[in-house]
C-alpha cells in the first residue's frame, strides 16, 4: 500500500462524516472498473468503429493514400503568396508613378471659379435631386456584393477629413450609426504612418510645472494621447515628465515597443500626471537624451529616426548646453509644441526645433491638436524624399480589420513624392528639388485570398498554415478571429499569444522572423477550438521564408496527417452510385446527412441552410458531374467517396437494435460527411459554440455542419480514448440535458500507413446512464436485496458521486440540483473540492489570453469628476512679489478671463469625449482557464480542511475515457468549505504586467531600410510664432485688474452667502 493511501485512510479516521457512510478504496476502484467496462463496451459495439475500418478496406480500389510532403507544401504556397503580392506591389509602383507625373503636369490655381469643379459631396446629409446644384455630379450606384455596399465603378472616391472639410462641421454618417461623427482621417491609420517615414525612436518630453495646470495641461494630455496614437508597432517610445526634476511618466526604464498595450499603459500614465514645481528643461532633455542615446543591447529599438516630442507652454531658457552636449552632429530631431493661450515667450523653445532639424508647431485649442500632432511625418519624410528611388520600397502591414468592416487585409505601401522643383534663394537662379512627401499609395490584399493559396483540405482538421511577421504577429493563423468586423487596431496578435508557448515554438519564431527554414516534430500543449480543453499532442512544424516580403509561413501537421485519402472515383457510375446516397429523400435509410459548407465548385455557392445546400449540390451534380471544371474534383470525389463508406456503415446500423442507453449514432468524416442515425435525431444535431465574454452571458448555439471543425471532432483525433463532450451550460436556461456525446477516432491502416479518416460515436440518454451507474455503486447481497450502505444513490445524504470530463466540466451526479448543471464548469459548483483535486495532482490549470476581445467602453462621469490637476498658489507664493511676474499667475490669470469670457470654453478640451458613440467598444484583454489532467496516475485521495469540518474524496480516472470519477463526503454537510468560485470561462482581465514584460521584451527585427537624415535636407522651415504679443506692461494691469475683480466678486458672493 503506497504513503497516499495509508494517509488518507488515517486522515480519515478524524473525518466528521461518519466512516461507514465513506465507501472504501477498493470498493470505489470497483465500481469504477464496472463503469468503465459498461461504457467502452456499449459505446464500442454501438458506434461500428470497426466495421467502418472493414468498410474502408472494402473500398480500397476507390482510393489513394497519398503523402503530404510538409517541405513542398510550404515552398509551394509561399510562391503563390509571393506571386500574389509581387503583382499587387508592382501595380502599387504604376500608381506611384502615375501620381507623380500627374503632380508634376499640374497647374495650381488659387482660385477657382463657380462651374470649374464638378465632384459628388460624399459628406452630404441630404442627398435628395433637390439639394444637387448643376456643379454636382450624382453617381449611379448598385449594390455589389464584394464591397457589401452601394458602389459605382465610374467615379473615384475622395476623403477629405473633417478638420479640413469645411472647418471642423462633422459629417455624420447616417447610414450606420445616427448622429456618428466621421473622425476617419487617413493620415492617422496604420498603414499610412508606416509607409510616410521609416521606423521612430521617439521620446516625448512633458511639462509638469506649475504653469501648465488647468486647461493647459488637460491639453498636454490631450495631445500626447493623440500623439501616442501616431505610431505603429515598428517605433518605440516612452515619456518622461519634468518641472525641477525628470522621471519616467509610466514603469518603463526605457523605450518599449509601441503596440496596443504599452501604448495603453503611457495613455494612463498621461492622465495622472500632476503640474506642480517650477521648469528644469535642462534635466527633462538630459533624461531624454539618455533614453534616446544610450541603449541597452537586451532592448530592441527601432534604430532609425530618433525625435524628442516637447510639450510646454514655454520656457525662459534655450538649455543650449544640453544639445551641445548630447546632440552636435543633430541626430536627434527636436520638435516642440507650444500648448494653450499664454503670453509666454515662445522664442526659445522655437529655437530648440529650428537647431535641431526639428518643427514648432502651436497648440492654442482643441481644435489643433489632431492636426498638429500629426504633421511632425512631413518632416520625418523629407530624407525619404531625398533618397528619391532607394526610399521607394513597398512595405507590407500588419493585420488590420479594413475601415469598411470587409474583414482583415494587409497593405501594400508606397510613399509618393513631389518631385517638382521649388526656389528656396531669390539670388539662386537654380531650383531646388522639393522635399515634400505627396502622400501614400496603398493597395489591399484580402486574407481571404491568401488563404486560397494555402489550401487545407488535405491537411486533416488539425493541420493548419500560419504565417508571421518580423513583429512575430501572426498574418494567418486559426486562432485570429477578431469578434468584431469594425475591430479599429491593428489585429497585432503575437504567434506565442496564439498559440501555448513554450521554448521550441520561441526557437520557431525567431528562426521565422530571421527568414529561416526548418522543421521540427515535438509534444506540445494544443487549445481546442472553443478554448475549454488542453491537450497533449504531437505536432511537425514546416516553415520557410516567402520571398520578396518580410513574412514567413508555415504549416503544422500532426502524425496522422502525413499522408491523406485521396478519392479516385473518375467514372461517372460510381460518382452517382455515391451520390444517390446523399439525397434528402433517403434520410431514413442513410440517416440525416450533412455536407460540409465548402466551395466544391465557384459557381455553386455555400448556404447556411444544409438541406438547401444538399439539394443544390445534388442538382450541380446531376447536371455537371464531379469533374466540371469549375468544380475541385478533388474535392467534390473526397465528399462523393466517404457518402459512399458512411452509407454502408448505416446500413449496418439499421439492422442493429439499438441499446437503450443510446439515443443516436453519427460518423463523421475528414471529407465533410455527418450521417445521424436514426434520421430523426438530425435536427437535432448541433455543437454549443463558446461565443461570449462573459460567463453570465447566454452562449449561442449554432448548427454545425462542418463536423470535421468541432471541438470532439479535433479532440478525438488527438486522443486514443473515448472523448466524453457534454453541451456548453447555458445560464441562462435552466433545464436537464438529455444527451451526452461520445466520440472515437477511428484507426485506419493501409499498408502500414496510420491513418484518421473519420469519427464515430453516440449520444447517450443521460436519464437512462444516471440509474445506470447509481445502480453500479449498489451492492447485491446472496438473498437478493440491494445493499445502500456507502452508495450512490440519487440525492445521498452523505456522499457526492459526480463524473467529470478531463477539463473539469460535470457530465453526471447523483443530485439533481447537479444534473440540471451538466455542463457546467465543476469549479463553480463545488470550489473548494475542485480546489482540492487541483492540489492533489489530478488537474492542473492554465492560463491564456485572448487580445482580439472587445469590450465596452467605460468613462467616468463628468458630473462625478473633479477639477484635475489645477494648479494652487500657496500663500507665501502670494506674498512674494516674483510670483506676480510668474508664468504660473500669468496661468491662473489666463483660467480665470477664459472662464469669465467663455464660459464653455473650458469644455473644449472634452470634445474627444463628446465623438464617441453611447455604447462605443474598445479593444481589451480576456483570460480564460484551461484545466486538464496533470499526469497519467489513476487513482487519488484527499482531506478537505475547513473551519469546522472536514470533507474526504477519492477520484479514479477511467481507462480509455477522458472522465474521472470523484466520490466525497457531501457538500451540504461541510458549508464552511465553500469558497469563490473558480471561474473557467472567459472574463476581462489586464493580462500579463506589460512593465514585466518591457524588461524582456521578445525578439522582433524592424524594418531593414532606415531614412533618416539626409544631407542635402533644407530645414529652413522649422516652424514660426504666431500671434501677436502684447506689452509686458499691459499683461501686469491686465492680471492686477483680473485679481480686483476676482476678488471682488468672491467677496460680493461671500457677503450674500452671510446676509442671505
Amino acid at each position: 500500500m503506497d504513503v497516499d493511501k495509508i494517509l488518507f485512510l488515517l486522515l480519515s479516521l478524524f473525518t466528521s462524516v461518519s466512516t461507514s457512510q465513506f465507501p472504501s478504496s477498493i470498493t470505489v476502484q470497483e465500481w469504477v472498473q464496472q463503469m468503465q467496462t459498461d461504457l467502452v463496451s456499449l459505446i464500442e459495439a454501438e458506434s461500428g468503429a470497426q466495421d467502418l475500418i472493414k468498410i474502408f478496406h472494402y473500398y480500397r480500389k476507390h482510393f489513394t493514400v497519398e503523402h503530404n510532403n510538409a517541405q513542398e507544401l510550404v515552398k509551394s504556397a509561399a510562391s503563390n503568396i509571393q506571386k500574389l503580392l509581387l503583382s499587387r506591389s508592382r501595380a502599387l509602383k504604376n500608381l506611384a508613378t502615375a501620381a507623380e507625373e500627374l503632380q508634376m503636369k499640374h497647374q495650381w490655381q488659387d482660385e477657382f471659379e463657380e462651374g470649374d469643379m464638378l465632384y459628388y459631396n460624399a459628406k452630404d446629409d441630404n442627398e435628395s435631386d433637390t439639394v444637387f446644384s448643376k456643379h454636382r455630379l450624382k453617381p449611379d450606384f448598385k449594390e455589389d456584393s464584394a464591397f457589401k455596399r452601394m458602389v459605382s465603378f465610374n467615379h473615384t472616391a475622395v476623403h477629405i477629413p473633417t478638420d479640413i472639410y469645411e472647418g471642423s462641421s462633422p459629417w455624420r454618417d447616417k447610414e450606420k450609426v445616427p448622429n456618428k461623427i466621421d473622425l476617419y482621417d487617413v493620415r492617422r491609420r496604420p498603414w499610412y504612418i508606416q509607409g510616410a517615414s521609416s521606423p521612430k525612436d521617439m521620446l516625448i518630453l512633458v511639462d509638469a510645472s506649475g504653469s501648465v495646470s488647468g486647461m493647459t495641461m488637460r491639453l498636454i494630455r490631450t495631445s500626447v494621447t493623440e500623439m501616442l496614437e501616431t505610431l505603429s508597432d515598428d517605433d518605440y517610445v516612452n515619456i518622461v515628465t519634468f518641472n525641477e526634476d525628470a522621471k519616467k511618466a509610466a514603469c518603463f526604464d526605457h523605450l518599449v515597443q509601441a503596440n496596443a498595450r504599452n501604448k495603453k499603459i503611457l495613455k494612463d500614465a498621461v492622465q495622472n500626471i500632476n503640474a506642480k514645481g517650477i521648469t528644469n528643461f535642462k534635466d527633462g532633455f538630459d533624461m531624454a537624451f539618455q533614453q534616446l542615446l544610450f541603449v541597452n543591447i537586451n532592448v530592441s529599438r527601432a534604430n532609425c529616426n530618433k525625435i524628442i516630442m516637447l510639450f510646454t507652454d514655454g520656457a525662459e531658457e534655450r538649455a543650449s548646453e544640453i544639445f551641445e552636449k548630447y546632440n552636435p552632429d543633430k541626430r536627434v530631431r527636436i520638435f516642440t509644441f507650444s500648448v494653450g493661450q499664454h503670453n509666454y515667450d515662445k522664442a526659445p523653445i522655437q529655437w530648440m526645433a529650428c537647431t535641431n532639424k526639428g518643427y514648432y508647431y502651436e497648440i492654442p485649442s482643441i481644435g489643433a491638436i489632431r492636426i498638429n500632432t500629426q504633421e511632425y511625418l512631413d518632416v520625418l519624410g523629407r530624407p525619404m524624399v531625398k533618397a528619391n528611388e532607394k526610399a521607394k520600397q513597398v512595405q507590407w502591414t500588419n493585420v488590420y480589420m479594413d475601415a469598411l468592416e470587409l474583414g482583415p487585409v494587409i497593405t501594400g505601401t508606397l510613399p509618393v513624392f513631389n518631385t517638382t522643383k521649388t526656389k528656396v534663394d531669390k539670388s539662386k537662379a537654380k531650383n531646388q528639388q522639393n522635399q515634400a512627401i505627396l502622400g501614400v499609395m496603398a493597395i489591399d490584399v484580402s486574407l481571404d485570398d491568401i488563404k486560397k493559396l494555402t489550401p487545407h483540405f488535405s491537411l486533416g482538421p488539425n493541420g493548419y498554415y500560419f504565417a508571421i511577421d518580423p513583429n512575430g504577429y501572426v498574418l494567418l493563423h486559426p486562432n485570429l478571429k477578431p469578434e468584431k468586423k469594425s475591430f479599429q487596431e491593428p489585429l497585432t496578435l503575437d504567434f506565442l499569444d496564439a498559440e501555448i508557448e513554450d521554448e521550441i515554438k520561441v526557437d520557431i519564431r525567431r528562426n521565422m522572423i530571421d527568414g529561416e527554414t526548418g522543421n521540427h516534430t515535438f509534444t506540445t500543449f494544443v487549445k481546442s477550438h472553443n478554448e475549454r480543453y488542453i491537450d497533449r499532442a504531437v505536432r511537425t512544424y514546416t516553415w520557410g521564408h516567402i520571398r520578396g516580403t518580410n513574412y514567413s509561413l508555415a504549416l503544422v501537421l500532426p502524425k496522422y496527417s502525413l499522408h491523406y485519402l485521396h478519392a479516385a472515383i473518375g467514372d461517372t457510375i460510381t460518382q452517382a452510385k455515391f451520390s444517390e446516397t446523399l439525397q434528402v429523400e433517403k434520410f431514413d435509410e442513410y440517416g440525416f446527412t450533412f455536407i460540409a459548407k465548402r466551395e466544391y465548385c465557384t459557381d455553386l455557392k455555400p448556404s447556411d441552410n444544409n438541406t438547401d445546400f444538399l439539394i443544390n449540390f445534388n442538382k450541380y451534380i446531376d447536371r455537371n458531374t464531379p469533374n466540371h471544371p469549375l468544380c475541385n474534383s478533388a474535392l467534390v470525389n473526397k465528399l462523393l467517396l466517404d457518402a459512399g463508406i458512411t452509407s454502408e456503415l448505416v446500413k449496418k446500423w439499421s439492422k442493429q437494435i439499438m441499446n437503450n442507453g443510446v439515443s443516436a449514432r453519427f460518423v463523421a468524416t475528414d471529407g465533410g460527411i455527418t450521417r445521424v442515425y436514426p434520421s430523426s435525431a438530425g435536427p437535432d444535431w448541433s455543437e454549443s459554440i463558446y461565443n461570449t465574454n462573459d460567463i453570465y452571458d447566454v452562449y449561442e448555439v449554432r448548427k454545425s455542419y462542418n463536423t470535421h471543425e468541432s471541438n470532439f471532432y479535433q479532440r478525438s483525433l488527438d486522443n486514443e480514448l473515448y472523448i466524453f463532450t457534454p453541451p456548453v451550460y447555458n445560464f441562462n436556461y435552466n433545464a436537464t440535458v438529455d444527451s451526452i456525446l461520445v466520440s472515437k477516432a477511428v484507426d485506419l491502416d493501409i499498408d502500414g500507413v496510420k491513418l484518421k479518416p473519420a469519427v464515430v460515436g453516440v449520444t447517450l440518454d443521460v436519464e437512462f446512464w444516471l440509474e445506470r451507474l447509481m445502480n453500479t455503486t449498489v451492492k447485491i447481497n446472496p438473498s437478493g436485496s440491494k445493499d445502500d450502505i456507502c452508495s450512490c444513490q440519487r440525492n445521498d445524504e452523505f456522499v457526492d458521486c459526480v463524473l467529470l470530463d478531463d477539463g473539469g466540466f460535470l457530465i453526471m451526479a447523483n443530485r439533481d440540483d447537479y444534473v440540471r448543471q451538466i455542463g457546467q464548469f465543476f469549479g463553480m459548483i463545488d470550489p473548494s473540492m475542485m480546489m482540492s483535486l487541483i492540489n492533489s495532482s489530478l488537474f492542473s490549470v492554465r492560463k491564456t489570453y485572448d487580445y482580439l476581445s472587445m469590450c465596452e467602453v467605460h468613462k467616468e462621469s463628468k458630473s462625478a469628476a473633479g477639477l484635475r490637476s489645477v494648479y494652487v498658489p500657496t500663500i507665501a507664493d502670494i506674498l512674494q512679489l516674483g510670483w506676480w511676474t510668474s508664468s504660473a499667475a500669468w496661468s491662473i490669470m489666463q483660467q480665470l478671463l477664459v472662464t469669465v469670457t467663455f464660459p464653455s470654453f473650458s469644455e473644449a478640451v472634452d470634445t474627444n469625449d463628446d465623438l464617441s458613440d453611447d455604447g462605443a467598444m474598445e479593444s481589451c484583454i480576456n483570460e480564460q482557464s484551461q484545466y486538464f489532467f496533470e499526469n497519467n496516475e489513476t487513482s487519488f485521495y484527499g482531506i478537505l480542511d475547513c473551519d469546522r469540518c472536514s470533507r474526504q474524496f477519492h477520484a479514479e480516472k477511467l481507462q480509455g475515457t477522458n472522465l474521472v470519477f470523484v466520490v466525497a463526503d457531501t457538500k451540504l454537510a461541510c458549508m464552511s468549505c465553500d469558497q469563490k468560485p473558480l471561474i473557467q470561462g472567459k472574463q476581462p482581465s489586464p493580462g500579463p504586467d506589460p512593465c514585466e514584460l518591457a524588461l524582456n521584451p521578445r525578439y522582433r527585427k524592424g524594418p531593414q531600410s532606415c531614412f533618416d537624415n539626409n544631407a542635402s535636407e533644407q530645414d529652413g522651415d522649422c516652424g514660426g510664432v504666431s500671434g501677436l504679443m502684447p506689452s509686458p506692461w499691459v499683461l501686469v494691469l491686465l492680471q492686477v485688474s483680473l485679481l480686483l475683480n476676482a476678488c471682488g466678486n468672491r467677496l460680493h458672493d461671500n457677503s450674500v452667502l452671510l446676509t442671505g
